[in-house]
């Protein structure tokens, strides 16, 4: 046999054994190639034209090169250890270093810049099909085109030749460093197998949950008042994150073990086949991935934690602009009043028109609001002094308050996580020539007039009867005003909105203070969450794709290192449902708990600062963990099937 032969045996073998990262390699290039291509294309210029936009594409670039380029090096590496022996045998006949790493390379060349090529097809072949997503998610009316970048082809190329570099680096210097007894015992070194549970492994155990429980605890912390100062949160968020993640290695170097040897005690070491198969395995070889396990959990920690907040904001822009808008078009200038009506009128279109006077009044709130200014001296606001905006109850045919209360109503869960407002209180007023007593009544969170008015959602709106409005009035001080004491809410129908729109942006009413569009603010808030959302998920399924096949591979070479054991088994009268079935608790098990452990990150992680971002969190949240999680367990199922191989090689 030459060694040209040589060459296209060990192709062959590869990919038959390899196929998943070949896949992972096509898919890595496909990707890329696709992703880099929206900077370069023409018909993207209304989602990323804006300087942020393409600083997020360009950013995202960077970050999907290092999620590829580690696992394409990290993969590499459990190759060519799993080849450790073959390479051992090559030197044993008599081939020199150089010339087996001139093999190698001339394999890896060719399997490498094949996938590559198919890759780029693949790539260019969806890359019109992500543009469209892009448009889709962003709002953006637009025509999607199939475009070929030069740029975005010499730009992977490059990225991609570099990795290659660098796989072909550590492959040298894998075969310079080895003695040939040394490459026989590469693969029955790679695991560490403890056979028996120490003291030190129990207490690293139990420091690990209690690391993990404290970081949880201080999450739910940290916008509930425990933590005022922004020095405090600083330093709150980075305890958090070096508790947790901290706490996750340990987990893995010593929890999981410590908690199934107390399954293993409570069965006083009468095991069945599966939890031999299953728990035992989980526990020899946890350990020596701890490293592993915990950049894969906190990684897809981050990834559904960024996925899940920018889906809550994207999924509550609705309602946001809602809240903050409250109907179609909000006016706070008088001439754009008379001028959007004209408008509309000269173009046909019906509308209804709502106007409430709002005043503002300076107040002393402290009786309602929950601070301690003496206990936290950080706290710059005052709340004898802040501004309070009133309506009167005659406006609404819904509410109905009595002589001399008042009812507070629009508020924010960001607003109530840093300024707790009480069901009831007394509230003074500071009048131009007297001060006024109010009793409030009741908190309500819907959204009568627009947030420019309540200083953008400072303080809520104070309702309070016709005659108490009347005093409140004649009693205000003109230079606390704003420019305008008047709310309009204009709506029309839902059929003539869209050309209501155009007119209020092409006749410039929109460049005055106060004047709002309900419809534009739902548009910009998805278009630039949508595009925060596609990248941060774009990135997310290339790293969950990454991570998985990492898992996968992981569990190829154990299936190699056990199928002795399986052998045994397989004579002493075990069937191969016997062993399958003990295998896919071992699985489940093995892909679940980093899977359980990220979510459980990524939960307490979007439950300490989702109100930053919308108003609506479990929905979107569940969504993204069930995709996630639906996904992730392909790769344990392919896990199985393989297992089935192996198994069923075993006699």
């Amino acid at each position: 046999m030459n060694v040209n032969q040589l060459i296209l045996r060990n192709l062959k073998k590869n990919l038959s054994n390899y196929y998943l990262y070949v896949f992972a390699l096509i898919f890595s290039v496909a990707i890329y190639f696709a992703f880099v291509t929206l900077q370069y294309d023409p018909s993207m210029d209304p989602a990323t034209g804006s300087i942020k936009g393409q600083a997020a594409v360009k950013a995202g670039s960077i970050v999907l090169i290092v999620i590829v380029g580690v696992f394409l090096i990290y993969a590499n590496n459990l190759f060519i250890k799993r080849r450790s022996s073959e390479i051992g045998l090559f030197q044993l006949i008599g081939m020199t270093k150089g010339r087996i790493f001139r093999i190698l390379s001339i394999e890896n060349f060719i399997l490498y810049f094949a996938s590559m090529i198919i890759g780029l097809v693949i790539g260019f072949s969806v890359s019109k099909l992500i543009v469209m997503i892009v448009f889709k998610i962003t709002n953006v009316e637009a025509v999607a085109t199939l475009t070929f970048s030069q740029e975005a082809l010499v730009q992977t190329v490059l990225v991609f030749f570099g990795i290659y570099l660098l796989i072909m680096l550590t492959n040298y210097i894998f075969i310079k460093k080895q003695s040939i007894l040394a490459l026989f015992q590469v693969r029955s070194s790679t695991e560490t197998k403890v056979k028996r549970m120490s003291i030190w492994q129990m207490i690293i155990g139990f420091f690990g949950i209690a690391m993990i429980g404290t970081g949880y605890y201080v999450s739910q912390m940290l916008f509930d008042g425990a933590f005022m100062s922004i020095q405090e949160l600083y330093m709150a968020m980075l305890f958090i994150l070096g508790s947790v993640i901290i706490g996750t290695y340990l987990f893995y170097k010593g929890s999981v073990a410590f908690i199934f040897q107390l399954i293993r005690k409570q069965q006083k070491g009468y095991l069945n086949i599966n939890k031999v198969m299953s728990l035992s395995s989980i526990m020899f070889r946890m350990k020596s991935n701890a490293l592993l396990l915990t950049i894969i959990t906190t990684i897809s920690a981050l990834a559904i934690g960024l996925l899940s907040l920018s889906y809550i904001s994207y999924y509550s822009a609705e309602q946001l602009a809602e809240d903050y808008v409250v109907h179609d078009f909000a006016l706070a200038d008088e001439g754009s009043v008379e001028e959007f009506t004209t408008v509309l009128e000269n173009n046909e279109i019906d509308y209804s028109m709502t106007q409430i006077e709002v005043i503002q009044y300076e107040a002393n709130v402290s009786d309602i609001l929950e601070l301690d200014i003496d206990e936290d001296p950080t706290i710059t606001m005052d709340p004898s002094r802040l501004t309070l905006p009133l309506v009167s109850d005659a406006n609404f045919d819904h509410i109905d308050v009595a002589q001399g209360d008042t009812l507070l109503t629009g508020y924010s869960d960001l607003m109530m996580r840093f300024m707790s407002i009480k069901n009831s209180g007394q509230i003074t007023l500071f009048g131009q020539s007297d001060t006024h007593e109010l009793e409030q009544t009741g908190l309500n969170r819907e959204y009568l007039v627009s947030s420019y008015y309540t200083n953008g959602g400072g303080m809520p709106l104070a309702v309070v009867d016709e005659s108490t409005y009347e005093t409140l009035r004649a009693d205000m001080d003109p230079d606390y005003q704003r420019s305008s004491l008047m709310f309009t809410g204009v709506d029309v129908s839902e059929s003539e909105l869209e050309t209501a729109n155009d007119l209020f942006f092409n006749h410039g009413i929109h460049e005055f203070a106060g004047n709002e569009s309900q419809l534009q603010s739902i548009r910009d808030q998805k278009m630039n969450m949508g595009l925060v959302m596609f990248i941060v998920g774009f990135l997310g399924l290339t790293f969950l794709v990454t991570s998985g096949c990492v898992l996968y591979f992981k569990q190829m070479d154990e299936s190699e290192s056990e199928k002795p054991s399986y052998t045994v088994l397989r004579k002493l009268g075990f069937t191969q449902f016997d062993l399958l079935k003990g295998i896919q608790y071992k699985q489940l098990f093995n892909f679940g708990i980093p899977l359980a452990i990220g979510l459980l990150h990524s939960y307490f992680a979007v439950q300490s600062g989702w109100f930053f971002f919308g108003s609506e969190v479990w929905t979107p949240m569940l969504l993204v963990m069930g995709l996630y999680t639906g996904l992730y367990s392909i790769f344990g199922i392919l896990s199985v099937i393989y297992y089935r191989k192996v198994i069923g090689d075993a006699l």
